[in-house]
């Protein structure tokens, strides 16, 4: 079983032992107590109150300083001699510390210091720290190899992720690992090594007690691990789904899926990837285990083109927003949810104004302009729901040749988002914003001044962090009926749930989960 550490970086060592008793609380396993953290650290005096009646069993790590201009030190913030080090760590493990951890640059001295005091179940963690990037499949087990030969109990490679494919030469190489292994890569790309350890056999995955309270970039909560990705669940089974884009750190997506695989009593975890070239990550990723994704900006269009087979309706819009593996052949199949999210939202939203039911025969769409700001993945969704149920559809963009690309294909108008400031050909008109402008964290920007927004009905946003835009709260103010972006969220969420499992989405569960998380 995976361990989930927690690493204490306070300044005290009363914080510390504080933040030991939260780390418990919170079910970590054990803790890792970073001494280079403490300020006038005196071994003698402060190890003795962390080790003495600890709560957790313990990690003892005393790093370098990581200077800017020094990049292959390891990372920590002592800047002494390795003779008080060797010290302080010796001490660690004669007061019963579990683990300590030493550089692979100084582990043959550490080593022939320590070996014939080294107690039974005392186990030696070596390390190397890559701040630059992930090496080759090559060259991480050549580390592995050197570092299992200088005498390590556990290997610990952690690495920075340039590109998210970087991640799967280290689940390669922890794979085939002789002795246990601890194999991370830092930073946002490389947040997967961190969440789906279990699955590929990491001895440890590192878990803080809260934001600000990181040993390495990239570092998850504790309260995510265990309350977000199940990840005592997580094994060499489950299968991996996930959302792809460019940002993708704002995604309520994880809590949504995992909440709902949980719920079905599927063996299944939903991570977010963040993407730079959606081709290389899905060549990468392309075992069976990773079973399908959600696609966001700015994938959705890529994605038909990655794609082994495309939905007609995702073909006609030009966009996929959902990606199935099929378990029978691995072909990659491309659908799209958002067309049916938006659109029934926004029908509901109308109908609901208007006090009238879902049972009428005509869309209340049909006839109405609807102007579709932006020409990506989701614009193009909109635009094709917006034409299929019979409005007059115009496509508003920063850029004119895109809005009049997509304008030609389903048989609308063109406008620059310049030109829709004085957009007016006739009052209760429809908007839906596709774009990004207003998202976290740029909330004081808005697609469209409020200005212009008199001649809408109905405003729609597909930003649902925050919840309410600066553009729905100023369509609201100027005499609008608003509908958010959650709703949408919602609605292609359940469509991508049924597509990934093939079971009817818990309507009720998705909504509570918005409503508590959102």
């Amino acid at each position: 079983m995976t361990l989930l550490c927690v690493p204490l970086v306070s300044k005290t060592v009363e914080q510390m032992v504080a933040d030991m008793a939260a780390a418990k609380a919170c079910g970590a396993d054990l803790v890792e107590f970073r001494l280079d953290h403490l300020s006038n650290f005196d071994p003698r005096r402060d190890l003795h109150l962390l080790l003495g009646d600890r709560l957790l069993p313990a990690l003892v790590t005393y790093s370098y300083f990581i200077y800017e201009f020094l990049p292959n030190w390891e990372g920590g913030e002592y800047e002494g001699d390795d003779k008080q080090r060797f010290q302080a760590l010796c001490l660690a493990m004669e007061l019963g510390a579990e683990y300590v951890d030493v550089e692979l640059k100084v582990a043959e001295d550490f080593v022939r210091l320590i070996s014939e005091k080294k107690p039974e179940n005392f186990k030696l963690i070596i390390s190397s720290h890559n701040y630059q990037s992930t090496p080759s499949s090559e060259e991480l087990s050549s580390l592995v190899a050197r570092i299992q030969a200088a005498g390590a109990d556990i290997v610990k490679i952690a690495t920075t992720a340039v590109d998210i494919v970087d991640v799967a030469r280290m689940f390669q190489v922890i794979v085939h690992c002789q002795v246990p292994m601890i194999g991370l890569v830092m930073g946002e790309k490389g947040l997967i090594s961190r969440l789906l350890c279990p699955k590929y056999g990491g001895y440890l995955t590192f878990g803080t007690l809260g934001a600000g309270k990181e040993s390495a970039p990239g570092q998850p909560t504790i309260s995510d691990l265990l309350n977000v990705y199940n990840i005592r669940q997580i094994g060499t089974d489950t299968k991996v789904f996930g959302i792809i884009g460019k940002p993708v750190g704002h995604s309520k997506s994880p809590i949504l899926h995992n909440a709902a695989f949980k719920s079905a009593g599927l063996n299944a975890v939903y991570v977010s990837f963040l993407v730079d070239v959606l081709a290389d990550f899905l060549n990468a990723y392309s075992s069976a285990d990773f079973a399908g994704f959600s696609c966001t900006i700015p994938h959705k269009e890529a994605a038909v083109r990655c794609c082994d087979e495309v939905d007609p309706i995702a073909k006609s819009i030009g966009a996929v927003n959902t990606i199935v593996k099929r378990p029978t052949d691995g072909k990659l199949i491309g659908y799209n949810t958002d067309y049916v999210g938006a659109i029934s939202a926004i029908e509901d939203g109308i109908r609901g104004s208007k006090g009238v039911g879902k049972d009428e025969t005509v869309s209340p769409l049909a006839g109405k302009v609807f102007v579709v700001i932006g020409a990506g993945g989701a614009g193009k969704a909109l635009a094709y729901g917006a034409k299929e149920k019979g409005a007059k559809v115009v496509i508003a963009n920063r850029t004119y040749e895109r809005a009049r690309e997509l304008a030609n294909l389903i048989g609308g108008h063109a406008l620059t988002l310049a030109e829709l400031e004085n957009f007016h050909p006739e009052d209760g008109m429809i908007l839906a914003n596709t774009t990004s402008i207003g998202m976290q964290p740029n909330v004081d920007e808005t697609p469209l001044r409020k200005q212009a927004l008199g001649a809408y009905a109905v405003v729609f946003d597909a930003v649902y962090t925050p919840k309410v835009t600066r553009l729905l709260r100023e369509a609201e103010e100027s005499g609008a009926t608003v509908v958010g972006g959650l709703e949408m969220f919602i609605r292609q969420a359940m469509g991508q749930f049924e597509l990934f499992t093939n079971l009817a989405a818990p309507e009720n569960l998705f909504r509570e989960i918005v409503k508590k998380h959102i």
